[in-house]
């Protein structure tokens, strides 16, 4: 059997603690190594169930650890880059938490310096590793609805109580369209393989930051529109309508957070099928793909040139936006 890949953490983030920790925790072929954190006391909910886990008072110090192979880093938008940068010159393979860079052009040297090395670069789009998504992209391939005329898509919650919370601040990269719109625009992208031609966008700002965006693009095959906010009701839906029927995900992007998920195929004659994947987790399947490919060179789902794609797309939303 091969040896675990070996993993640290960057900094003790909400996020990583709830999610992305334990998932490389209970990953096949993962070993939740190490934490970069100078409090203990955010240290602790983590050794609660990693118990040999290994504190780092740095962030510097847990890259300077070659016992570390694989980093994840959960930081504040804006830093993504920098540390990405940093831990792939230390000769880790690198999982960043979306969106890896604050636009498309910041990914540049990020693919160079993945080229360059030879390690594993990628952002953490869990999505595209959930098997609901992998149907999904099979059945509009196989022609299962037809000729996909339009695609729509909502992803919505409110955080707006929570005043200090990054998402909530420009200067950390905050906003919705960067939070949750990646997932309503990369999902897309991923089910259809194809980019968009033309993209009209409306936003609604609040102290710097979108907390509604409303999108309308043409895809060559297809027309897309979708809204996100952090300001609304929770509630999220991804909705493939073809000729001959209509695709529709209930839990596309929190999937067991929200609900179960579930992709329902509507056909004449109002039948439908619902596939249902109630125990799946695209947090530990994204850990077990990346390790894969660390491994044994199998290849990645979600590369940086597909990462660098979506990032295109929400440059062109926020270039080109009328404000609401």
């Amino acid at each position: 059997m091969q040896k675990p890949v070996q993993w640290g953490v960057l900094g003790a983030a909400k996020f990583a603690r709830q999610f992305m920790a334990p998932a490389i925790h209970a990953a096949s072929g993962a070993r939740l190594a190490g934490l970069a954190t100078s409090s203990a006391a955010k240290a602790e909910p983590f050794q609660a169930y990693c118990p040999d886990l290994t504190v780092y008072e740095s962030y510097d110090a847990l890259l300077a650890d070659p016992q570390i192979e694989a980093v994840y880093i959960p930081l504040p938008n804006h830093l993504h880059v920098e540390w990405a940068l940093k831990a792939l010159d230390a000769g880790k393979h690198v999982l960043c938490e979306k969106p890896m860079a604050m636009t498309a052009t910041e990914f540049a040297p990020l693919i160079q310096k993945r080229d360059e090395t030879g390690l594993l670069a990628a952002e953490a789009y869990m999505i595209v590793h959930h098997p609901q998504w992998q149907l999904v992209r099979k059945l509009i391939a196989d022609g299962a609805i037809g000729k996909l005329v339009h695609v729509t898509g909502a992803f919505s919650f409110d955080n707006r109580a929570d005043t200090g919370n990054i998402r909530n601040r420009a200067e950390t990269g905050g906003g919705g369209l960067r939070d949750i719109g990646v997932y309503v625009i990369g999902g897309a992208r991923f089910a259809t393989g194809q980019e968009p031609v033309q993209v009209d966008s409306a936003i609604r700002w609040e102290d710097g930051i979108d907390t509604f965006t409303e999108i309308r693009a043409q895809f060559p095959g297809f027309t897309y529109s979708s809204y996100f906010s952090i300001r609304m009701h929770p509630h999220q839906e991804m909705v493939f309508h073809g000729e001959g029927g209509v695709i529709r995900l209930t839990a596309p992007f929190n999937a067991r957070v929200f609900g179960e998920a579930r992709v329902e195929l509507h056909r004449p004659g109002l039948e439908v099928q619902v596939t249902r994947f109630p125990g799946d987790d695209h947090y530990k399947l994204q850990v077990e793909a990346f390790c894969r490919s660390m491994r044994e060179g199998a290849e990645y789902p979600c590369p940086l040139e597909f990462s660098r794609g979506t990032q295109e797309m929400i440059d062109r939303v926020l270039e080109g936006a009328v404000p609401l």
